[in-house]
């Protein structure tokens, strides 16, 4: 796995999206719900470059020029075009597949005369939203006809709105300061209110006049809640304290709660995107970007948690922009990349993790650099609880676990955090193991499995994207230390892997055998015996029938692993067979056949297998009475004490001919002919 040295938790994406800079005939757009880039130069009379994420959202064109363009938007499946050129109407123009657009365009004016279209958004295929200064209005679009149909209105007077696709949540803001918000869902056909709820603001300047600005609020959705995200410069009742960002969930798609409050430290110029579920907070003088998840622990004060940072203030990684080269035109010696100006007063934030400067051509995502976060973030059980909730974070946990299970002097000390560690991972497996059961089931998860772990349980994870379970422990950390004999450090590792496997019971997490085989390796290799025993005596390892080959195995090194393992099986119901055969192939042929008699099942054994094992003894009185006692079982079966052809004992018969026809007595006969098996 290839480190990354430098610090830099936060990265431009490699390969941004170019466009064409504004210039004096070129303005640019943005489409935050379809991701796509609209260079529209001279009204659009010379061509349209739509730029988006995909080839199927790039495309080019022409239109006529019938005045500036305020917004330009695809429908989400890019089949109809609307531009808004107008404060009180909405053109839209048909897109036919692979035959361009069409040359029939249709319009839509808003409701009543003074009216102000504020902006508009697709909320489905068919269905377009105007947010106007006096409410919203939805429309059905009909391509066909070429023409829309109302369908709702809302009346509210409307500072501005902000909305996300995500959730198809629209969020308008009114009143003289603009801290009242009416949050909107809409759902195909209809629009659905909530509860209309007040922003609380920091200073409220005399006389009253618009205060809370569009900047300053951003929808998101996480950890699959929809969320109201605040940027309050100034926190109430408190002079000399940096900005901070109020979250608000919106709890059942009902009401919105103050939930969060993200202490930010720091004054000035901010903007927000969100990256993996987190919050990231861009601060343009100083040039660096905060990290916050507001899954992690805080401080609470009943209502709402407050939260640091997860790491140091940080910069984006340095990112440099190759520059097309013009034939002809390139300098000798001029560089082919620059170095793009990060935190860039052209720069413009829009969500969940998208940037764009306009005047530089470029689009790029802030993706999330998690290797960095490992020697930033101090607490390991915190780094993990974070490092769990991130997508394809699995490799970079097992690292960090790589890491702080070798048995060295330092990792020694940490024991107690190793054991609480073993319960973040293993709360979180448990939940995962309780959703699948619940899926399997086809019932939605009740809450939790009955457990009571031995110490505080840790904080519950839901839906974790990465669960690190018994296999990948065994794979990937356990297996790396089994083979070590460093001085002190095999006692490390048996107490890490009796650690882990105590955090597993705590949880009621079924053991896999294959990590009780390693731990009666690792306990026999560093010649714990007595260990060994008492694990095995109280039944620390549970009993299972690869255990109890395992312990056949280890005879040689441990005498004593014999008996355990018989026991074993003796105390595995479904173990017969295999303890017959064991006794079998230690040549312990009298005692099979006691083991056989105690557990009742003489009738189903094979008397050819007995009867070749006491033969291979060499010890004719062995064998004496086992033949004896398969005579005694025919007798019984058949009235005769003859072997059928099935059971092929043709040659042990010859044998017992062979050595006892001249034989008129054998010790272990009695007077009536019955056969005594020694005690």
């Amino acid at each position: 796995m290839e480190e990354d040295y430098d610090d830099y938790y936060l990265e431009l994406s490699p390969s941004p999206i170019r466009f064409e800079s504004v210039s004096k005939v070129t303005n640019v757009f943005f489409d935050d719900s379809n991701k796509q880039v609209f260079a529209v130069r001279s009204g659009g009379v010379t061509g349209v470059i739509v730029k988006g994420p995909t080839d199927q959202s790039t495309t080019s064109f022409r239109m006529e020029d019938k005045g500036p363009v305020i917004s330009i938007k695809f429908s989400p499946d890019q089949q109809v075009l609307a531009i808004q050129r107008t404060k009180t109407s909405v053109e839209f123009v048909n897109f036919l597949g692979g035959d361009g657009m069409d040359s029939i365009e249709y319009s839509q004016s808003c409701k009543g005369k003074n009216t102000v279209i504020l902006g508009f958004v697709w909320t489905y295929n068919n269905e377009i939203v105007f947010v106007t200064d006096h409410g919203v209005e939805l429309f059905q679009v009909i391509p066909e006809k070429h023409s829309l149909k109302a369908l709702k209105s809302h009346s509210l007077s409307v500072n501005w709105f902000v909305f996300c696709p995500q959730s198809c949540l629209l969020l308008l803001s009114s009143g003289t300061l603009g801290n009242q918000m009416q949050p909107l869902h809409f759902k195909p056909g209809n629009i659905i209110k909530l509860t209309k709820f007040e922003i609380e603001l920091g200073v409220v300047p005399k006389p009253a006049k618009l205060c809370l600005l569009e900047r300053d609020v951003t929808l998101a959705t996480l950890y699959g809640s929809p969320s109201i995200v605040v940027l309050r410069h100034q926190p109430r009742g408190v002079t000399g304290q940096g900005a901070e960002v109020v979250i608000y969930t919106i709890q059942k798609m009902l009401t919105a709660k103050k939930s969060h409050i993200l202490r930010l430290d720091m004054s000035g110029r901010f903007a927000i995107n969100v990256v993996d579920n987190l919050i990231i907070v861009h601060h343009q003088a100083s040039k660096t970007s905060m990290l916050f998840d507001i899954n992690m622990d805080g401080e609470s004060d009943g209502f709402v948690t407050y939260h640091q940072p997860v790491a140091v203030p940080r910069p984006i990684k340095p990112f440099s922009l190759r520059l097309p080269v013009a034939t002809g035109t390139q300098m000798l010696g001029e560089p082919a990349h620059i170095i793009c100006e990060l935190y860039s007063p052209n720069w413009v934030v829009f969500q969940p993790n998208i940037v764009i400067d306009a005047k530089l051509g470029c689009l790029w995502y802030v993706g999330l650099r998690l290797h960095p976060l490992v020697n930033l973030i101090q607490d390991k059980c915190l780094l993990v609880d974070f490092l769990l909730q991130r997508r394809d974070s699995k490799p970079v946990v097992i690292q960090v676990l790589q890491r702080i299970l070798e048995p060295t002097e330092e990792n020694r000390g940490h024991l107690v955090v190793i054991a609480e560690l073993f319960d973040h991972l293993n709360n979180v497996y448990r939940s995962f193991l309780e959703v699948e059961m619940q899926s399997q089931m086809g019932t939605p998860a009740s809450g939790g499995l009955s457990v009571s772990p031995a110490r505080p349980a840790a904080p519950v994870i839901q839906k974790a994207p990465v669960v690190i379970d018994q296999s990948d422990m065994y794979t990937n950390v356990f297996s790396r230390f089994a083979d070590r004999r460093t001085d002190g450090g095999g006692k490390f590792i048996i107490w890490v892997l009796l650690e882990y496997i105590r955090s597993l019971t705590d949880y009621h997490i079924p053991v896999q055998h294959y990590l009780h085989e390693l731990v009666i390796n690792s306990l026999v290799q560093h010649r714990a015996y007595y260990q060994l025993h008492q694990l095995l005596q109280y039944h620390v390892v549970s009993d299972s029938k690869p255990l109890a080959c395992l312990l056949l195995s280890l005879e040689n090194l441990y005498p004593a692993a014999h008996q355990l393992a018989l026991d074993m099986l003796k105390r595995l119901s479904t173990g017969n067979e295999e303890i017959i055969e064991v006794l079998l192939s230690k040549q312990q042929i009298l005692p099979a056949l006691r083991f056989v008699r105690s557990v009742g099942v003489v009738d189903q054994v094979s008397a050819r297998k007995f009867l070749e094992a006491a033969k291979a003894t060499a010890d004719s009185t062995v064998f004496y009475a086992v033949y004896k006692f398969f005579e005694q079982r025919n007798q019984r079966h058949k009235g005769n004490t003859t072997f059928g052809k099935g059971e092929h004992c043709e040659s042990y018969v010859k044998h017992y001919q062979t050595l006892f026809q001249t034989m008129k007595k054998f010790r272990g006969c009695s007077s009536n002919g019955q056969t005594s098996l020694p005690a």
